[in-house]
């Protein structure tokens, strides 16, 4: 047990971490675009933070959460999404009183006590996007196209947007008492996580994943076709605004989410080639979270995707991803002399934005070169007693086997023009 990884949890190989930095790059690249500023909140929360914001009925609550208490007895959960805490950052921190709205992204890890399955960790990593202080739809739909953007810049296809509107807190009063008429009659039949949701949130029985429940609802009444005047209208200002920017929709009532704070657009995109539970990303608004959590009323909307499910679209559309976490210059020395100077140019080299290494397990020459070579250095330099005498490093381009003496006053500048820096 003592070498192997907790159940659900996966390490990060140096091998595979290049894919990960170039998502993330792409994914602060893109929210700059778009305005948003990143936060970092806690990777622990107190537990009420979770109860009351993500929703005592819901199965991250219920079931999912890492909670334990401190030293002092205060119930302490481990990070189960981002939005809660982001929320309580925003109040926290008067960020309403700045101006709005307020555009905020993480990317973060994650702590659900699930079972394992392909690209869905006990710990897993998120990145969320949120706009607090924004009710207008024209938000709904820049957070859907913030998504949209980044399977694009990855080359991922074959995922679809799948949307919803489940209306505002008096839209769903009206509907759940529609809904739990109609639920009465099945109360005998369907499971008994979905009886325990009878009565403290009957919409979450939508989201069942019972196959036999799912049957038996298969005529509900749909919160889409209960909705208020103001949300049939947002809903289609969401609508209009995807359609002017070329995004394909499918709606689709069936769509809840998982969560208690969902307020009118709720929608998710669904990979149809990665298996397992198939979405990619979820997201809706959630316009009395902040308010719930004792802060002033803000609407808000916001999304979160796993990354490591991102990372599995990817790799179902064939795309590649190219691998520049590699070394500028290996230094191939000859000799003890030659290592000493080696190891003063390599500093000299890496301080000047260069990246550079030199052997450390005393290699052979021949091994030196294949060294460099199986890490994918760009140049070699070689320093023997001879280059030190004359002042002068032997300079190889790994790529094209091109090779030149180079002195060492103008080393520098020919390897930035070299690497184009």
């Amino acid at each position: 047990m003592l070498t192997k990884a907790p159940k659900g949890t996966k390490d990060l190989l140096p091998s595979q971490s290049y894919i990960w930095q170039y998502i993330e790059s792409l994914i602060k690249d893109i929210c700059k675009s778009y305005g948003y500023k990143e936060i970092r909140t806690p990777i622990f929360e107190h537990t009420e933070l979770f109860q009351r914001g993500v929703g005592e009925t819901t199965d991250v609550v219920e079931k999912e959460m890492y909670t334990f208490d401190d030293k002092k007895g205060r119930s302490i959960t481990l990070r189960a999404e981002g939005t809660a805490p982001t929320a309580r950052a925003y109040i926290e921190n008067k960020l309403y009183a700045d101006s709005q709205p307020t555009k905020i992204f993480y990317i973060a890890p994650i702590f659900r006590y699930e079972k394992p399955q392909k690209g869905r960790l006990r710990q897993h990593h998120q990145f969320g996007i949120e706009i607090f202080g924004s009710d207008e739809p024209s938000s709904d739909a820049e957070v859907i196209s913030i998504v949209s953007t980044l399977y694009n810049r990855l080359g991922i296809k074959g995922v679809d947007l799948h949307i919803n509107s489940i209306g505002c807190s008096e839209c769903r009063k009206r509907y759940n008492d529609i809904l739990k008429k109609y639920l009465a009659t099945k109360l005998n039949d369907i499971c008994k996580t979905c009886n325990s949701r009878y009565d403290k949130n009957p919409m979450r029985i939508l989201d069942c994943k019972n196959d036999k429940c799912q049957e038996l609802i298969q005529d509900v009444p749909l919160a889409i076709d209960n909705l208020c005047k103001e949300c049939v209208d947002h809903f289609e200002g969401v609508k209009k605004y995807l359609k002017s920017i070329d995004i394909d929709y499918i709606v689709n009532p069936r769509i809840v989410r998982g969560l208690d704070y969902y307020t009118r657009t709720a929608f998710e995109f669904i990979s149809n080639d990665i298996g397992a539970k198939d979405t990619v990303c979820g997201g809706g608004r959630y316009d009395g979270l902040v308010e719930l959590l004792g802060g002033p009323h803000t609407p808000a909307v916001g999304f979160g995707m796993g990354i490591e499910r991102l990372i599995l679209a990817l790799e179902s559309n064939n795309a590649q991803v190219t691998n520049n976490d590699t070394v500028d210059i290996f230094i191939v020395t000859i000799g003890d002399k030659a290592k000493d100077e080696a190891f003063k140019l390599s500093y000299r080299l890496r301080n000047d934005g260069i990246s550079s290494d030199i052997d450390h397990i005393g290699r052979s020459i021949k091994a030196q070169f294949k060294y460099a070579d199986k890490i994918g250095t760009n140049f070699t330099i070689v320093i023997g007693d001879d280059e030190i005498e004359k002042n002068i490093v032997s300079l190889k381009n790994m790529k094209t086997g091109e090779q030149d003496e180079v002195k060492l006053s103008n080393l520098l500048d020919i390897l930035k023009l070299k690497l184009g820096r």
